[in-house]
């Protein structure tokens, strides 16, 4: 029994040997890849369908994140408040999500009810009629929500910074307009669904308390469907990025707020820095202590928040800083971020400030391993990006091994302002 008299000695997280728990995995009849991770001691679960249908497959803009969203809004049998009423009295939660390669129908539910609950998904899956009705309401829906969003500074910056990285044709620089929204038909969105949906590329992610009929169970509504039985097309999109590397747009003369953005590329996830460039993001601009909150925050007062980060997509990777700042101290703000890079080039980070860092990398891999979904979303990241399974264990170490040395060089192989773009939005 603990001595409830005298507290717990403190560790450091930096001294834990994490593991992440592995997963099952199983195909089902038709080819389809499952990854199952059984953990948790309440009897729910979530059930992920993921799908090769994001933007980056699309011919005409919105027309992937358009499908994705009227998949749950109609199939020949049954309405969209059928569908949802069906989800609901389960107390079950439906979601989907389209993303720049990958487009998801999510499941959060009990595990008891599951039975009950797959041919419903089977039958979005495979009979989803994405009616019209339901197109015109989504589109002066999204509409109406984009011309409020265009009045924000920082919504702006976010659209622009990514055209400048990679190009507006690029799925990932390219953005919606009410054009765009005007332009999409019922026809091209059935004919996206048929050829990613019905006919597409299928992986399915499932964790949490498991029945044990899991296998079985999937492989009666989903292994006889006639998915994963072409290739993933080869479709290319090359990175057209911006010349010019300085922006100052003016979206609202009568803004008192400038929103900040600077960013550059950078090699991506399967690059050998990657992990340790997580180290030297973390201190630059990663948490609330970082020396960018330090600085521009604490001492000057210019903002509320400045933080940096690794934008990670599957084919091209940025490394961004993102703040807001009164339009009169924005210049101030972006030149105290550069003297950050050049302290960071120029001086070792002493070793109590990169204990602090381990320590709160570490924490926070700690607290992301709480809980069976948790576990699956880092073995998903994995999974998804071909990362191989030792992954994890190697990225750990990484963070446990860099050097203030290592620090320093990476800063000075990657912190350059001249090779950063630069936007304010007022």
């Amino acid at each position: 029994m603990p001595n409830r008299l005298s507290a717990p000695k403190a560790k450091d997280p930096i001294a834990y040997s994490l593991h992440l728990k592995p997963f099952r995995k199983f195909t089902l009849d038709n080819g389809i890849n499952v990854f199952a991770v059984d953990a948790g001691a309440e009897d729910v679960l979530q059930l992920e369908f993921i799908f090769n249908a994001g933007n980056w497959y699309e011919s005409q803009n919105l027309v992937a994140a358009t499908t994705n969203y009227l998949l749950k809004n109609g199939t020949s049998e049954k309405n969209a408040f059928e569908i949802n009423e069906h989800f609901e009295y389960y107390g079950a939660y439906l979601n989907r999500s389209c993303y720049n390669e990958t487009a998801t129908l999510s499941l959060h539910g009990l595990t008891k009810h599951l039975p009950e609950l797959l041919p419903v998904i089977q039958e979005l899956i495979m009979d989803s009629v994405l009616p019209e009705s339901e197109l015109d309401l989504y589109r002066q829906n999204m509409k109406q929500k984009l011309l409020v969003n265009l009045k924000k500074c920082d919504f702006v910056a976010n659209r622009l910074i990514d055209e400048y990285l990679y190009g507006i044709h690029h799925p990932y620089g390219k953005y919606s307009s009410t054009i765009a929204y005007d332009a999409i038909q019922a026809d091209s969105l059935r004919e996206f669904y048929t050829q990613y949906y019905k006919h597409g590329q299928c992986s399915i992610f499932v964790g949490g308390r498991l029945p044990e009929n899991i296998e079985p169970l999937l492989n009666q509504y989903f292994g006889n469907l006639p998915l994963n039985q072409k290739p993933i097309p080869d479709i290319k999109h090359p990175v057209e990025a911006a010349g010019e590397k300085k922006y100052r747009i003016i979206n609202d003369p009568d803004g008192i707020q400038g929103a900040i953005r600077l960013a550059r590329p950078y090699p991506g996830i399967h690059h050998p820095d990657f992990s340790k460039v997580q180290v030297v993001n973390t201190i630059l601009g990663g948490y609330f202590g970082s020396r960018l909150m330090r600085n521009i925050r604490e001492d000057k007062g210019y903002t509320y928040g400045i933080y940096s980060y690794i934008q990670n997509h599957m084919h091209e990777t940025a490394w961004m800083i993102s703040t807001e700042a009164g339009k009169d101290v924005c210049e101030a703000s972006i030149a105290e971020a550069y003297n950050e890079m050049q302290e960071m080039r120029d001086n070792p980070v002493s070793e109590e400030e990169l204990l602090l860092v381990k320590n709160y990398l570490i924490g926070t891999i700690l607290g992301d391993l709480d809980g069976p979904f948790h576990i699956l979303g880092r073995w998903k990241n994995i999974i998804l990006n071909n990362l191989g399974e030792d992954h994890f264990q190697e990225s750990i170490s990484q963070i446990k091994e860099i050097t203030p040395k290592e620090v320093q060089e990476l800063a000075n192989k990657y912190l350059h302002p001249e090779e950063f773009y630069e936007l304010v939005v007022v």
